[in-house]
This record gives C-alpha cells, structure tokens and sequence, in this order.
C-alpha cells in the first residue's frame, strides 16, 4: 500500500525532483504536483493524497492562505509545509493554518520522506532546529505549558509538551508508559480544552501562551 502525496511547489526543477523522490521510493507515490495554490486547490481535493507537502512562497496565494482553505477541503490530510523561511512567525501562523509540520528546504532526501511518513501516522514532523524554536517558546518544559484559563492535567500538559515536539501517538504512549487509545483520549479532551480541533492547532495555543505580549505582529507576507 502506497502513502500517496501531493506537492505544492512553484519551482519546477524542485516540484520535478520532489515527484521523482517520492514516486521513486518504494511505498511512496506522487499522485499530483501543483505550481500554485490555486491549481493545488483544484486538482488536490479530487486525488484525496494521503500527505501534501506546501511550499509557502507561491506565485499568487501564499502557501499559508492554500493550507488554510487546503484545511477544510480536506480536514483529515496532513499538510506539511517545505519552505526555505526559519522565521518563527511563519511558522506560528503556518500552524494555526492547519499545518501539521513544518520542514527546511535544505533538509536531506532521507528526512523529507521520514517526514512524509511521520505525518502519515499522525506525527507533527519538523526540522531539528524548528523543533527547538518550538520547544523554547515554552517557558517551563513542565506542566507550565498549559495556556493560561486552560485547566489541563498534569498528564495532558505533559503530553502536550511531547505533542509540540512532534512526536506521534505511539511515540508519546512510550513515553508516558500508556496505550495509544488512552493518547487519543487524552488529546480529544485537550483539544476541547483549548477550544481547537488539531494537532497544530494545540501547538500553537500553547505557543501563544507563552510567547509574551507583541509577539505575533503579522507580516505582510508569507
């Protein structure tokens, strides 16, 4: 069984080379590689691909509005963004979009496809140093992390925490010495806690929290 993918990349030389990795690794396949998000949103939603990869510099709409609308066309497809940006407000608002990762255009080959396959199982993948960005914007690694008003346990906040780091649903029931079921359970009930509906979402609730007053002033583009 196939993890199809489809690709958002206006550069043709990359979009070409992205296809050709994906489709050339055994258990993976390209089932669409789009220039722009408008074509993406037109063609993505009939293929139904297991994973989208998102650049975020697009010719018209920025990758940040297609993920958003790409969100509710097809709410239960991870969209992981692949962009040569590191600036935290991109990655804050490409998360609030309904990104699920966030990856490094310079990463490897090797961590593109573990990516691919980490979303696919439910992990919020993310370059190594993206990661840290992530995980330093709380200002306790403890139960602390929990957004203020928010009354999350001590187990949810502990998992909320391993959740930012982009860890998936079996690696967090390791880590917690847990069922993955009793994960799932504990995320819905963080989700209704934090008024959200996803995975990045909650990510970035929690990032919010923390990140101090004047924080997200939005640039003009993405």
């Amino acid at each position: 069984m196939h993890t199809t993918v489809g690709i958002v990349e206006d550069d043709l030389v990359l979009r070409r080379t992205l296809a050709r990795l994906i489709s050339g690794t055994p258990g993976f396949q390209c089932v669409g590689a789009c220039a722009s998000g408008e074509e993406a949103l037109r063609v993505l939603p009939v293929l139904r691909p297991a994973v989208i990869v998102m650049d975020l510099n697009l010719p018209q709409m920025t990758g940040i509005e297609c993920t958003r609308r790409m969100s509710t066309l097809l709410p239960t497809t991870p969209i992981i963004i692949l962009t040569v940006y590191e600036d935290g407000e991109l990655i804050f608002r490409a998360l609030k979009a309904g990104a699920c990762g966030y990856m490094i255009k310079r990463s490897k080959p090797d961590e593109v496809l573990k990516a691919i396959k980490d979303a696919h199982e439910g992990g919020s993948p993310m370059s190594s140093h993206i990661a840290r960005r992530v995980v330093l914007s709380f200002r306790e690694p403890e139960p602390s992390v929990a957004p203020e008003g928010a009354s999350l346990t001590e187990r949810e906040a502990h998992l909320l925490s391993y959740l930012s780091q982009g860890f998936a649903n079996k690696e967090i029931a390791d880590k917690l010495n847990i069922s993955v079921p009793t994960v799932r359970t504990h995320l819905r009930h963080i989700y209704e806690k934090l008024h959200v509906r996803s995975r990045g979402e909650a990510i970035v609730k929690a990032i919010g929290s923390n990140s101090g007053p004047g924080s997200r002033n939005t640039p003009s583009h993405a």
